[in-house]
């Protein structure tokens, strides 16, 4: 398998705090990737060097082959990186398809526009059927919706998804969960980071388990699923 995303040895600081002590993870083209740890343990931090909003203090990032560590969050997205923050961040005041006309924001053909339009409403019809609402007037499932949908209407190689699950109701992390098994099916590989490890490693390939900026564990999900030490950290035993 073809490898898209590389982090080699990823150090960042935070003043005098150092939050990644030498990240290594690799993400197979197609693969749904999961980044796994407790509240702290530098998920969220190691997104944001990938996606160009932190700059690294060491190390590299890899994105097939070209190192893309330190350049910005703009750059980042026109080589085929998007990301969908943690808290959704959706733009409140905007309808439902203006946040993802800013999403598609580095599309240049209008076809190609209207064809992401397409395919969002097709893996989320309860955006086209409020496509002209405001964002702030949306349940947290369909901003959570929304957050996704203005990621993919960049068409990012990589989609880098920060506690999609975060705050939803058990039937809407399923829905959640199953659409993105569709998004990985259509060919865009998936980096998630997740506190919720049990529905994360169902649909995963591969994953990682991040503790106090370095990773402690890491292996094929399915075999992560039946792991002793992971099961009573974050499964609850």
């Amino acid at each position: 398998m073809k490898e898209i995303l590389t982090i080699r040895d990823l150090k960042l600081n935070y003043g005098p705090v150092t939050a990644l002590k030498g990240v290594d993870l690799h993400v197979g083209e197609g693969q749904i990737v999961a980044l796994l740890g407790a509240n702290g343990a530098g998920k969220t931090t190691t997104l944001k060097a990938v996606s160009g909003l932190l700059k690294p203090s060491g190390g590299q990032i890899l994105l097939d082959g070209e190192n893309i560590a330190g350049k910005s969050a703009h750059q980042i997205a026109r080589r085929g990186i998007m990301q969908s923050p943690e808290g959704r961040h959706v733009l409140l005041g905007l309808t439902v398809e203006e946040n993802l006309r800013v999403g598609g924001h580095t599309i240049r053909s209008k076809a190609q526009l209207q064809e992401n339009f397409q395919r969002i409403y097709q893996l989320f019809p309860r955006l086209k059927e409020r496509a002209r609402q405001q964002s702030g007037t949306l349940s947290g499932g369909e901003q959570q919706m929304l957050a996704i949908g203005r990621a993919l209407m960049g068409n990012p190689r990589v989609l880098l998804l920060d506690e999609p699950s975060l705050g939803l109701a058990p039937l809407l992390i399923r829905d959640i969960f199953d659409t993105l098994k569709k998004i990985r099916q259509e060919g865009t590989t998936i980096l998630i980071v997740e506190q919720n490890a049990l529905a994360t490693l169902k649909i995963a390939d591969y994953a990682y388990v991040l503790e106090l900026g370095k990773i402690s564990m890491h292996g094929p999900a399915d075999e992560l699923l039946h792991d002793a030490r992971l099961i009573e950290a974050y499964l609850g035993g």
